[in-house]
């Protein structure tokens, strides 16, 4: 076990962290970037860590972005087929304080809301989302709000992500960054480690705090 240190709090990605739900995020960008002459693949690329609308303005400057996000988001609430949740990802919630973890999501609450549930996950007292910040990842706007709603302060605080946008934000937060997943793998300049999933990591609370370790 290798323990990274105490926290007050740990604020969670939830694509690609909590939940599986690569599957239902390719298929609609598929299908929307079909209806709209765009690259699938380009879409799915570049969605990694980012809100819908930032994509759309990224991918297709010449579309309505808040009418083309919306009618994304309409699917992505109904459409939760396949959504799972990531090993070790209920184990590690259900061993922390409710009021010591939060999410917080480029997608919209309420599209965070239907895959955690379809997943099985328990709901966070905090989840913030698309609709909550001005600016999304890599702009370190919602994980340091969310540190603030929690009564934490930046430097007390652990995020977990798997994409480099989020890392990116969390690094500018001043926070220390958990990687999960392949595309954080052997990048020490963003995470200060990184794991495979969460079920290598532990955490248990100590003093009021939370002891992280990995494994």
């Amino acid at each position: 076990m290798t323990w990274l240190g105490k926290y007050e709090a740990i604020l969670f990605d939830l694509d690609g962290v909590l939940v599986d739900s690569l599957g239902v995020i390719e298929r609609i960008l598929r299908g929307w970037a079909g209806e709209h002459g765009l690259d699938g693949d380009q879409a799915v690329e570049l969605s990694h860590g980012r809100r819908d609308i930032d994509l759309i303005r990224l991918l297709a400057p010449h579309l309505d972005a808040e009418a083309e996000t919306a009618r994304i988001v309409a699917r992505e609430e109904r459409d939760t087929a396949g959504v799972r949740a990531l090993p070790g990802a209920a184990a590690l919630l259900t061993a922390l304080p409710p009021k010591a973890w939060a999410v917080v999501t480029s997608g919209t609450r309420a599209v965070a809301h239907a895959r955690l549930s379809a997943a099985g996950l328990p709901m966070p007292a905090l989840l913030l989302g698309a609709e909550d910040v001005p600016a999304g990842k890599p702009d370190p706007i919602g994980y340091l709000w969310a540190a603030q709603l929690l009564g934490s302060v930046a430097p007390h605080c652990l995020v977990v992500e798997d994409a480099e946008a989020g890392a990116r934000a969390a690094r500018a937060a001043g926070m220390d960054c958990l990687g999960v997943g392949s595309a954080l793998e052997d990048r020490p300049d963003l995470v200060v480690a990184h794991v495979p999933e969460l079920s290598h990591v532990r955490a248990s609370v100590e003093g009021g705090s939370l002891a992280i370790g990995t494994r």
